[in-house]
């Protein structure tokens, strides 16, 4: 994400997510995923983030936020699935033998006590029963996984997309801080840690740099992960990295008992670790020490941006385990975000895929905790106007008008936005803000229904930001993903002509292919690109069903919604038919679709509605004129619940609930809170109540926990 564009979902990001509706909630996640991804890209694959790693936190707490507030909207490509980005081009790929996971954040004292709260009740620990953590800084660098056999540096990754990183071994070579040789090491170690530059040497680069023409960086983590991943090893060499280790991935034999004892392990096999780690006697002692690392921060020579805390016996840290993307047994505790004032210089209105009017704040730049910020979300209408979404004021009303100087807020919740507005400096000639009644894109109405936020440009398909948004969404990684078929492309295509509905892409060859007008002829296109990308369009004729759903942009359809309609589907032509006779909120179709876990009314008025209205349907049935969609097939699976959904309740005696769960979901199975006629098990311990009373209504089979691990074969 660019600090260009909107960094934060322009009607709901400011609101408490319980606030919410399920659309406006399912609009936002859409969101926050495109933008996370967008981040994602520019951090772990360009090196060059345009936001700072305060205003991606937040963006990931606030999608965590929505996602436990509304679970059954979680996407498939959510975000807090992910770790890492996409690899650049030119490097050799290396899969780990253990995933780099990312961390969980906290942004205050409390949530460090609800992360030892939350180990406890997991590991089924009283509040007194002690429970030792280490406590260190979170290098602002680069991870780097060193992996060493028979004592010999052998390979080095990046973290890449968590699975499969870069090959960057001759350039890891160059560091002085890792060392090609170990003595009395596993015959099998992964050394991980972070690759960093510090300010001092950060300074000479850049100071270098100019004096040479070269390319200058914005900071220190920039510079280090641009010097890491050169082609040229030589240039590496030539840059003053360091290296920190601070855990470890595939090891032969254990290190230690402890996290602090292996830490210490590996400084004696030669590796810098950092002086500032200590063991904690709870969340006090954790807290205490992050204020010391914090005070200590502008002095240390090198960034971090936070202090991370975890369990300290490995043991504790093997039952705790790991959710998909991070581990229960640790957690970042970040430093907090600043303010600044500036100008607003002006208020544009940008036009979204679905039509919703977004006002952007245009400020003159200002550095914000490290980043260069020049636009900041301004939500809607109301919040210019100083009014919440309750209609109750908000900054004591003051409104937001052009000229006035404003301060910029960047936390872990909204970033950044205008928190403030001081009167006192207000331009004499300053004018309210008219909120604009007409679409700036097309010049249809512009209406905000009751209830909504959100004013949106009646245009449809007329409307051509609307129009471009959906093209470009078709093409998108989790879409169509056509090589050779991105945003550019498409702007141009649909600017030209060429393509005005996704099913023109696919005639794209008949139509310019050859004759008087070519695509080989246009600038910047040959004859061999072309071909190209005809022959990708072609490959992507025979499409997955759920890609298909998802590619057709309805909204509140994000990739899990896809999922679950392909798989309850199973086939286009069973989804077509079932969306065509269904009726809202009264039919056998309507609740079988709104039986669906995960599928709410929202969700399938919005399909229902997409696929019966007229225009839709054609371009709809155009494009699937094209296609050969493929039937959903279900994968098979050795386990004995796998595919099937499971309920616990009572008292569970050998392990927590919270473990019995994440057993369930590693073995396929899908865990739900209630008992239902498509409960598959229910387990339970004593004190079972009513679920077990149900459960024998509905004739759902009954086991008690040791039945259930004799049967995943835990007994």
């Amino acid at each position: 994400m660019s600090e260009d564009q909107n960094p934060c979902h322009p009607q709901t990001g400011h609101m408490d997510a319980a606030a919410l509706s399920a659309a406006q909630a399912a609009e936002e996640l859409a969101w926050l995923a495109a933008q996370l991804n967008a981040a994602n890209t520019a951090y772990h694959r360009d090196d060059a983030p345009d936001i700072s790693d305060a205003a991606y936190d937040a963006l990931k707490k606030r999608n965590l936020a929505l996602e436990a507030a509304f679970p059954d909207l979680k996407r498939a490509d959510s975000p807090s699935e992910k770790v890492g980005g996409a690899l650049a081009e030119g490097f050799g790929k290396v899969q780990h033998a253990r995933a780099m996971l990312s961390l969980g954040n906290a942004f205050d004292d409390d949530e460090v006590a609800d992360f030892d709260s939350r180990i406890r009740r997991y590991l089924g620990m009283e509040a007194d029963q002690p429970l030792i953590y280490t406590a260190e800084p979170k290098i602002d660098g680069l991870s780097l996984s060193l992996r060493y056999e028979d004592g010999v540096l052998v390979q080095a990754a990046t973290r890449g997309d968590g699975a499969v990183g870069e090959n960057v071994a001759a350039n890891a070579r160059t560091i002085d801080d890792i060392p090609h040789q170990i003595r009395d090491a596993p015959a099998v170690l992964e050394v991980r840690g972070e690759v960093y530059m510090s300010h001092a040497d950060f300074a000479a680069l850049n100071t270098r740099q100019t004096e040479t023409g070269g390319k200058t960086f914005a900071n220190p983590r920039n510079a280090a992960a641009g010097s890491l991943r050169q082609l040229d090893a030589t240039i590496t060499r030539s840059r003053p990295l360091r290296f920190f280790a601070y855990a470890w991935g595939e090891l032969s034999s254990p290190l230690a008992e402890t996290q602090s004892g292996a830490i210490a392990r590996l400084a004696g096999f030669g590796f810098v670790t950092n002086p500032l780690t200590q063991t904690c006697a709870g969340p006090s002692e954790m807290i205490a020490h992050y204020r010391a690392i914090e005070a200590q921060r502008a002095t240390l020579g090198y960034d971090i941006d936070g202090v991370v805390y975890k369990v300290d016996d490995l043991d504790l840290q093997r039952r705790l385990g790991f959710r998909s993307t991070t581990p229960r047994w640790a957690i970042a505790h970040k430093f907090p975000a600043e303010l600044a004032w500036t100008t607003l210089e002006a208020i544009d209105i940008q036009v979204g895929r679905t039509g919703a009017l977004s006002p952007v704040a245009r400020l003159k730049p200002v550095t914000v905790g490290g980043v260069v910020v020049s636009n900041a979300t301004l939500h809607n209408e109301d919040y210019i106007a100083g009014r919440g979404g309750d209609g109750q004021p908000i900054r004591e009303g003051r409104d937001i008008r052009v000229g006035d100087w404003v301060q910029i807020y960047r936390a872990g919740d909204v970033i950044p936005k205008i928190k403030d507005v001081d009167l006192a400096r207000r331009p004499g000639d300053a004018e309210p803000y008219v909120f604009p009644d007409t679409c700036p894109e097309c010049g249809s109405d512009a209406i905000r229904e009751d209830g909504d936020a959100v004013r949106r440009c009646t245009g449809g398909i007329i409307c051509p930001a609307q129009a471009v948004e959906k093209l470009k969404h078709f093409v998108s990684r989790a879409a169509f993903d056509i090589d050779g078929l991105g945003a550019k492309q498409v702007e141009q295509f649909y600017r030209d002509g060429w393509i005005a509905a996704p099913a023109d892409i696919f005639t794209l060859r008949d139509r310019y292919g050859a004759g008087m007008q070519q695509l080989k002829n246009r600038e910047g296109w040959g004859e061999k690109s072309a071909n190209n990308l005809f022959d990708a369009i072609d490959d992507k004729r025979k499409i997955p069903l759920n890609k298909l759903i998802f590619a057709l942009g309805i909204r509140h359809v994000g990739e899990s919604g896809a999922s679950l309609l392909a798989h309850h589907y199973g086939s286009w032509a069973s989804f077509e038919l079932a969306m065509k006779e269904a009726t809202i909120g009264d039919s056998n179709i309507w609740d079988d679709l709104t039986g669906i876990d995960g599928v709410g009314d929202v969700l399938a008025t919005s399909v229902i509605t997409t696929m019966q209205q007229e225009a839709e349907r054609a371009s709809i049935d155009a494009l699937v004129a094209q296609l050969d969609v493929q039937d959903v097939v279900a994968a098979a699976s050795d386990s004995p619940v796998a595919g099937k959904t499971v309920v616990f309740t009572g008292t569970l005696e050998k392990m927590s609930r919270a473990e019995a769960k994440a057993r369930a979901e590693s073995l396929g199975a899908k865990v739900s809170g209630s008992v239902s006629a498509k409960t598959d098990l229910l387990i339970a311990g004593p004190g079972a109540g009513s679920k077990a009373t149900k459960a024998a209504s509905l004739g759902v089979e009954t086991i008690d926990e040791d039945a259930w691990l004799a049967l995943i074969g835990d007994a």
